[in-house]
């Protein structure tokens, strides 16, 4: 069973930075990638970054520059470090991790970590 615990949400004003972790328990077996994604109030959830096994990134057009996402195998671990954070990056961050198998792919989710941008 895959769990995803995220941590490091707050509040920061405008143009400061926050980093925040999602660490994974469990196999890693069919992992393809992991991820951050985003939901504002009243919106859709929308992909921030993604991080693939071969280490290939992708980062939504309204982040790119300013956040970079990275993982550490040995911890099990994804991080998203966020700077020049702007009001419009207040949402509740979630973490993903993606798994294929013969049935499919299937993803993973954390259980969400608010971050607060203030002006």
């Amino acid at each position: 069973q895959v769990q995803l615990v995220e941590s490091g949400g707050g509040l920061v004003q405008v143009g400061g930075s926050l980093r925040l972790s999602c660490a994974a328990s469990g196999s890693t077996f069919g992992r393809r990638a992991m991820g951050w994604y985003r939901q504002a109030p009243g919106k859709q959830r929308e992909l921030v970054a993604t991080i693939a096994n071969d280490g290939g990134t992708n980062y939504a057009d309204s982040v790119k520059g300013r956040f970079t996402i990275a993982r550490d195998n040995a911890k099990n671990t994804v991080y998203l470090q966020m700077n020049s954070l702007k009001p419009e990056d207040t949402a509740v961050y979630y973490c993903n991790d993606q798994r294929t198998s013969g049935w499919g792919t299937r993803n993973y989710w954390g259980q969400g970590t608010q971050v607060t941008v203030s002006s």
